[in-house]
């Protein structure tokens, strides 16, 4: 599950990470007061309005901007607040910004420049450890770093037995070039900002940019954070920062109705049963020529409500040219499989206006097959993957 930044940086802050502070605000009039308050609290004179959206590279898009002064915050609110906005992590529609996050200025002139640095915590799969990830190349995209100067990244292997000690957290801050005050706040910093990840069962957090501000605190400006769904339920509170609206509403309707849906951008719908057999179909699906429309996993339960459920999913698509369905039949018999097909067919009609292949295979194939070639609907089956692939193709030209 995604945060916004201020989500983040409000788990951040319960874990005693120094944040940049900030009022999220949904109206231009809420901005103003909340640039107020700022102001109040922390003396701060600019303000920097964000857009609050489920994705990176804000500031590219017109997302992220400077006030000098109230009027400028109602005008920059009133120009983000509303608007689709287009990054290099969104679609070319963008995505629609409800809220903003009013920061105070944390680039205060002071007895020295402010240093910007990027942090990440993350699971190194290769590993199954735990690795923090940190450049001083901050404010940057990672992947242009790590591609163009791939020397300025450093890692920290986590032992889960321990947890981050203390020497590794010396050594991030040594690594950064930091001394005195500034080295002293960068080891809290990092013991912070782990124990945060970890107590919080998060997938990363990433802080891009960590920032030295003139007097040497060190604070985080940014705050991306993934949490677990395998583990919300111990966190209760968490779950209630789910922003739908970010979401996909296909996605959130599959999750409603029980069902793993991944929207993708091909042309070829598939519904499967397993996750492993849906990764093979989607490549099948490449492999005769095609672009897989979606992931979606009916489980183990394929009967005619979640196959019925499933097609009204993935006809939603408007790109999707034809659906492969590709059942093996273990738990579930095939039969049963193949009667649900046919009986979801019947019950949406003409809303069905693609071609379909079922394949079918494992447990009462054959009287599957039987089921779905003497069914009179327009639907062929297959019992082999690759006689599958076959009619995929075909359909397709």
């Amino acid at each position: 599950m995604n945060l916004h930044e201020y989500q983040g940086k409000e788990i951040l802050s319960s874990f005693g990470v120094n944040v940049q502070r900030g009022i999220v605000a949904t109206t231009p009039e809420e901005a103003v007061e909340a640039a107020k308050k700022l102001t109040e609290e922390t003396g701060t004179g600019w303000h920097v309005i964000k857009a609050q959206v489920h994705a990176g590279g804000r500031g590219k898009g017109g997302g992220v901007k400077l006030a000098k002064n109230l009027k400028e915050v109602e005008e920059i609110a009133k120009e983000i607040i509303g608007m689709d906005l287009v990054t290099p992590q969104t679609s070319k529609e963008g995505k629609r910004v409800h809220q903003v996050l009013v920061c105070e200025d944390v680039y205060y002139p002071g007895d020295s420049e402010p240093e910007e640095y990027y942090m990440s915590v993350l699971l190194n799969r290769s590993t199954s450890r735990n690795m923090l990830m940190y450049s001083p190349e901050g404010g940057m995209d990672i992947e242009t770093v790590a591609e163009e100067t791939p020397d300025l990244i450093f890692t920290e292997e986590i032992d889960p037995a321990t947890g981050i000690l203390p020497f590794q957290a010396r050594r991030v801050a040594f690594n950064l070039g930091l001394s005195g005050k500034a080295f002293k706040e960068m080891v809290k910093f990092v013991m912070s900002l782990y124990k945060a990840y970890d107590k919080s069962d998060s997938s990363l957090f990433e802080i891009n940019p960590v920032l030295k501000t003139s007097d040497d605190n060190i604070l985080a400006v940014d705050s991306k954070v993934t949490l677990d769904d395998s583990a919300l339920f111990r966190h209760k509170d968490y779950q209630e920062m789910r922003d739908i609206r970010e979401e996909d509403p296909t996605e959130v309707e599959a999750k409603e109705a029980g069902l793993s849906y991944v929207n993708l951008d091909g042309n070829v719908g598939c519904m499967v049963n397993g996750a492993g057999l849906a990764m093979a179909t989607m490549d099948l699906i490449k492999f005769a020529g095609g672009e897989p429309a979606n992931f979606l996993d009916v489980g183990g339960t394929a009967d005619a409500k979640r196959v019925e459920e499933a097609f009204r999913l993935i006809l939603k698509d408007e790109k999707v040219e034809a659906i492969l369905i590709n059942i093996f039949g273990g738990i579930v018999r095939c039969d049963r499989v193949a009667q649900g097909v046919v009986e979801a067919y019947k019950n949406l009609g003409d809303q069905i206006k693609v071609p379909i292949i079922v394949r079918l295979q494992g447990t009462n194939a054959e009287e599957a097959k039987a089921l779905i070639d003497n069914s009179g609907l327009a639907v062929q089956s297959a019992v082999l993957f690759k006689e599958a692939a076959d009619k995929v193709q075909a359909v397709l030209k």
